[in-house]
């Protein structure tokens, strides 16, 4: 087995404390959106919208997977397109509570999110689908994602025939089993990495039913959120 205990990479630089009292908003949406478009201008990130996905079958089988966030918004959640045949959706089908995470490691912030999927409706589907560049929208038609298939020949063959049928110009209509997943979130972790490992951990959190919050470690946001901050 291979020692990489003495692997470490110091946080330089990393001094600035993350807290309650110096958040951009009491709202973890608007808190987030600061934090990602942050994550936009660091030309080191490549895909500041790369999310992990976590979810679990009925039986408690947990699963992991990155894909890329679409759109994001207080109304709709979090949202991200996929094949409803794959792993992930049908884990979705069977329990709808699910994880994301977004690392940022330039900047040595992480947020994590809890919550529940709904579908996407057909119509923001489609209009995402179409959106999407044509050889993209190609390979959406070709793949029955995460199940066995005999070769990566077999894929290429099927996409060239999808694209000579179709051509150049001709519409290309949106699968039946693709489409979006909306995750309303009941939970955000803001995490910034601090160079002695005493991290800053700030949670927003929906309040359980009849909670007493404890005014001496949390703080109530806007609406109705609760916040408080986690030993690192």
């Amino acid at each position: 087995m291979s020692d990489i205990s003495s692997m470490r990479h110091p946080y330089h630089g990393q001094k600035d404390h993350f807290d309650v009292n110096n958040l951009h908003s009491r709202n973890p949406f608007k808190q987030f959106e600061k934090w990602f478009q942050e994550a936009r201008d660091v030309e080191q990130i490549l895909e500041p919208n790369a999310m992990t996905v976590a979810t679990a079958s009925k039986s408690g089988v947990p699963s992991v997977r990155i894909v890329l966030m679409k759109a994001f918004s207080e109304e709709r959640g979090f949202t991200f397109y996929t094949n409803y045949g794959s792993r992930k959706a049908k884990e979705l089908d069977e329990n709808p509570n699910c994880s994301l995470m977004f690392y940022w490691e330039p900047l040595r912030r992480s947020v994590r999110i809890e919550g529940k999927v709904t579908k996407a409706s057909k119509s923001d589907s489609e209009k995402y689908f179409h959106s999407r560049p044509r050889d993209s929208q190609i390979s959406a038609c070709v793949s029955n994602q995460s199940q066995v298939i005999p070769s990566r020949a077999y894929l290429d063959e099927q996409h060239a025939k999808i694209q000579k049928e179709v051509g150049d110009d001709k519409p290309i209509q949106m699968p039946d089993y693709w489409g979006g997943y909306d995750i309303k979130p009941s939970l955000f972790e803001f995490w910034q990495g601090q160079t002695n490992r005493l991290h800053d951990r700030i949670v927003f959190r929906r309040p359980l039913a009849e909670e007493k919050i404890n005014p001496d470690t949390a703080t109530v946001g806007e609406n109705g959120w609760v916040i408080e901050r986690l030993s690192s």
